[in-house]
């Protein structure tokens, strides 16, 4: 598989360097998402609108977080630039001609660097390419789009889309797909309209909508990690030639374009992805996107906080055959997340499933295996859990507290399609399959749940959402059937995590009570 991937990845440079696109602007798909359903009263939107390592919940020393930075002493070359660094800017580093075992080091100072460049060095697991932000207290090093200057000694394409982006150019060599780069600890801001910055000819242009802070448009084993992502057309954009992706310990928010549905705070199409420990807060105010939308194969979401969008999860079709042949593309694995839905935030779906444009074989179907997460609904009317696009999915839906704060008349679990099943949930009494007026071929089982009006929150109005004494939902989960995977870890406040703690007899919900 990964020798096929790598003849459409070359196929794809070839194109792009000849400047023939194989995918549209938006990058990815060419379906768009029309279905922002904001009423809260009904679901009848249809599907007609058009638009690392998976297997380990810890990172590679044991613990629970978004990974380790790999010492210093550890690479052969090493860039500092700042105030009193050998290098002033950003531009002044030789992207063009990076080697494997490099270090840049971004030194914190007040004012933003405005800077923007590609990297496409092929580094290896033993000597990786890192770009690591240096804080300054809590403040990480600001990488802007707005004014950046691009290093005249580069040459690469699609400028428009990027502050950071990864693979894609002539100069570096595009002959090989980079690999195993890193980028930590910095603030990436300010890609989009109205902003403008000076290109590789030493010209002016303005950003693309779906400009990103980070593009990653082509390459492998890519980590972005400890990294504020924010007021960008896309925060994070990946494309399809892209694998082993890992977006990891972030704050990502403020993105989006006003009054359109197309861009979201991420965006990807990779083979092979995972999110973990991320916070994902609201868009820009009046951006219509998505939180985390995501045409994937082999998508894992763990122990994250996703709050607000237009939903908290789209998880809709590639485009790619190589994608959607690939056993992993109908496997996808959501588990300890907290998602919350404010009132009135744009769609009143939390998940969405399958996907969202005209060629319903590309859709996923196969199981979303959805355990031990936290949803919280603070809208006044009607919220439902999941939009599964078709009677090919399967949801099997365990440990999870399902909560509205209006009641379980108004929480349904679906939107009359897709096959649910719901064993040892904590819901609310009074919960129903669907808002609709029937079920359009799919089923809802109830497989034995703990019901009552309120799960027990430590505190609803401070956002904790551990577990108070007295909960019903402490040791009331139940096992987890193959191939999920153990819940070993929790999410902390913010962006980073932690043991789950083991007595024996597990917790329903993203947290388990010491």
């Amino acid at each position: 598989m990964r020798a096929a991937r790598l003849i459409v990845i070359f196929t794809w440079l070839a194109l792009g360097a000849a400047g023939v696109w194989c995918c549209d602007n938006n990058g990815g798909s060419g379906s768009a998402d029309t279905d922002t359903d904001t009423d809260g009263d009904t679901d009848s939107d249809t599907d007609s609108d058009t638009d690392s390592d998976t297997d380990s919940d810890t990172d590679s020393d044991g613990e629970c977080g978004p990974g380790q930075e790999i010492p210093d002493s550890q690479f052969t070359h090493v860039y500092d630039v700042g105030p009193s660094q050998t290098y002033a800017e950003p531009g002044e580093v030789p992207w063009e001609s990076l080697e494997p075992g490099t270090l840049v080091r971004i030194h914190y100072r007040a004012t933003p660097y405005a800077a923007k460049w590609v990297i496409n060095t092929v580094a290896t697991a033993a000597d990786p390419l890192v770009v690591r932000g240096i804080p300054d207290g809590d403040q990480l090093p600001v990488i802007t789009g707005e004014n950046a200057i691009t290093r005249l000694e580069l040459n690469y394409w699609n400028e428009v889309r990027s502050v950071i982006k990864i693979g894609g150019s002539n100069l570096p060599s595009d002959s090989l797909v980079p690999a195993y780069i890193t980028v930590e600890n910095l603030d990436i801001r300010s890609a989009r309209p109205p902003f403008q910055f000076t290109d590789e000819s030493g010209s002016t242009d303005s950003y693309a909508s779906n400009a990103a802070s980070v593009h990653i448009e082509v390459g492998e084993h890519i980590t972005v990690r400890n990294c504020i992502i924010h007021d960008s057309g896309n925060g994070i954009f990946s494309g399809h030639t892209t694998s082993d992706v890992l977006i990891s310990g972030n704050h990502v928010y403020d993105n989006g374009i006003e009054s359109s549905i197309y861009e979201h705070n991420s965006y990807t199409e990779s083979f092979g992805i995972t999110f973990q420990y991320n916070h994902y807060g609201p868009l820009r105010t009046n951006c219509l996107g998505n939180n985390l939308k995501d045409r994937s194969a082999g998508t894992v979401i763990r122990y994250n906080w996703l709050e607000s969008g237009n939903r908290q999860l789209d998880l809709v079709e590639s485009d790619y055959a190589d994608f959607v042949n690939d056993p992993s593309y109908d496997e996808t694995f959501v588990y300890g997340n907290v998602l919350i839905e404010p009132d009135g935030a744009g769609n009143s779906q939390i998940v969405h499933y399958g996907g969202d444009g005209g060629d319903t074989s590309m859709y996923r179907a196969g199981t979303l295996y959805f355990n031990n997460n936290t949803v919280i609904s603070t809208r006044s009317g009607n919220t439902t859990l999941f939009r599964l696009s078709t009677n090919d999915v399967d949801a099997d839906v365990r440990n999870n507290i399902i909560y509205g704060t209006a009641g379980g008349a108004y929480m349904a679990i679906c939107s009359g399609t897709g096959n649910t099943e719901l064993q040892n949930n904590w819901l609310p009494t009074g919960w129903t399959d669907t808002h609709e007026s029937s079920m359009s071929g799919g089923t809802v089982t109830d497989s034995g749940n703990v019901e009552g009006s309120d799960p027990g929150f430590e505190d609803l109005g401070a956002q904790d959402f551990s577990l108070g004494s007295g909960s019903g939902c402490i040791d009331t989960a139940g096992s987890l059937d193959a191939p999920s995977p153990a819940v070993n870890c929790q999410y902390t406040v913010h962006q980073s995590g932690e043991t789950r703690p083991d007595d024996g007899s597990p917790d329903i919900g993203a947290f388990e009570q010491p």
